[in-house]
C-alpha cells in the first residue's frame, strides 16, 4: 500500500488576514486549484514564481527548472530559491518560458515596471499567470476599508493596491500580450465566521452566472506575442519584347522601277 503524502496547506499572509480566516482560506484553495489546472500543461524549460514563496503555484508544472522568488514586500517567507526586487529582474531578455505573479502586482511599489520586466524576460510565446484581488468586489472593498482603518489608527498599513482586471488587460494589451483565459471566484461577503460564510454561499452560484466580473479574486493567463515578418513572393510581370528587337519593315523598290521602265518604252515607240 502506497504511503499517502499529506501536505500542509499554505498559511494566509498577514495582509490577507484582513479578509477573515474563512475568506482567506477559500482564496488560497481556489488559487492553488486554478494554478494547478492551468499551468500543468505549460511546457518549456524555465519557470519563475515571483512573490509569496509559501504559495507553490508551480507544483504541477513539469518544466525542468523552476524557481520560487522572494520579493521586497514578502515578510518572513519559507526559504526561497532567490530574492530580487520586483522592479528589476536578474534575468537576461527572452530567457524565461513562464512567469507566475500571485498577488505580486498589487503589492509592488511600481506594478507597471514589474510588468515591463515580465515582458522583457519572457520569450516569444511565453506565458504569464497573474492572480489578484478585484477592487470592485466585496473582497476588494473590505480590504480597502481595513487599510483606511489601519491608517486612521496610526498603524503601519500593508501596501496592497488591488488592480481591476479590465485595467490589467489593457496593460497586457499595450505590452503585446494576448489574454488566453480569465477566471473569477468569490462573491460572498467577508464574514469572520465560517458558519455565516456557508450560509451566504448561494451567492457564488448567482455571481458566477449573472455578474462574474464582480468576483473577489481573478486569474489571468496571457501569452506574449511577437509580430514576425513573412517573405512575400515577387510579383509576376508580363514579359514584353523590346522594341529594338523587332525587325523594321523594308521598303519595296520594285514597283517604282517597273513604272519608269514602262514609261520609257512608250516614249521610244
Amino acid at each position: 500500500m502506497a504511503t499517502r503524502i499529506i501536505k500542509t496547506p499554505p498559511t494566509a499572509a498577514p495582509w490577507l488576514q484582513a479578509l477573515g480566516e474563512p475568506t482567506a482560506q477559500r482564496l488560497l484553495a481556489w488559487g492553488q486549484a486554478q494554478t494547478d489546472a492551468c499551468l500543468a500543461d505549460v511546457f518549456g524549460y524555465h519557470a519563475v514564481q515571483a512573490g509569496w514563496p509559501g504559495f507553490d503555484a508551480l507544483q504541477t508544472n513539469r518544466m525542468p527548472h523552476r524557481w520560487l522568488a522572494q520579493q521586497e514586500f514578502d515578510d518572513a517567507p519559507p526559504t526561497p530559491d532567490l530574492s530580487f526586487d520586483s522592479r528589476a529582474w536578474p534575468w537576461a531578455a527572452e530567457s524565461l518560458d513562464l512567469v507566475v505573479l500571485p498577488h505580486t502586482l498589487e503589492r509592488s511599489a511600481d506594478p507597471h515596471a514589474c510588468l515591463r520586466e515580465v515582458e522583457r524576460v519572457l520569450i516569444a510565446e511565453g506565458h504569464v499567470c497573474i492572480v489578484g484581488i478585484n477592487p470592485w468586489s466585496l473582497w476588494g472593498q473590505s480590504l480597502r476599508s481595513q487599510q483606511r482603518q489601519a491608517a486612521q489608527d496610526g498603524l503601519a498599513p500593508w501596501l496592497v493596491q488591488p488592480i481591476a482586471p479590465h485595467r490589467l488587460r489593457d496593460w497586457l494589451h499595450l505590452l503585446g500580450f494576448e489574454v488566453q483565459l480569465q477566471h473569477f471566484a468569490g462573491w460572498t461577503p467577508t464574514w469572520r465566521s465560517e458558519r455565516w460564510v456557508q450560509r451566504w454561499s448561494w451567492l457564488d452560484a448567482v455571481g458566477r452566472r449573472w455578474c462574474p466580473v464582480l468576483g473577489g479574486v481573478y486569474l489571468i493567463v496571457a501569452t506574449k506575442r511577437v509580430p514576425g515578418g513573412r517573405l512575400l513572393q515577387g510579383r509576376t510581370w508580363r514579359k514584353v519584347p523590346s522594341r529594338s528587337a523587332v525587325a523594321a519593315p523594308a521598303a519595296s523598290i520594285e514597283a517604282p522601277m517597273r513604272t519608269r521602265a514602262r514609261s520609257k518604252n512608250e516614249s521610244l515607240s
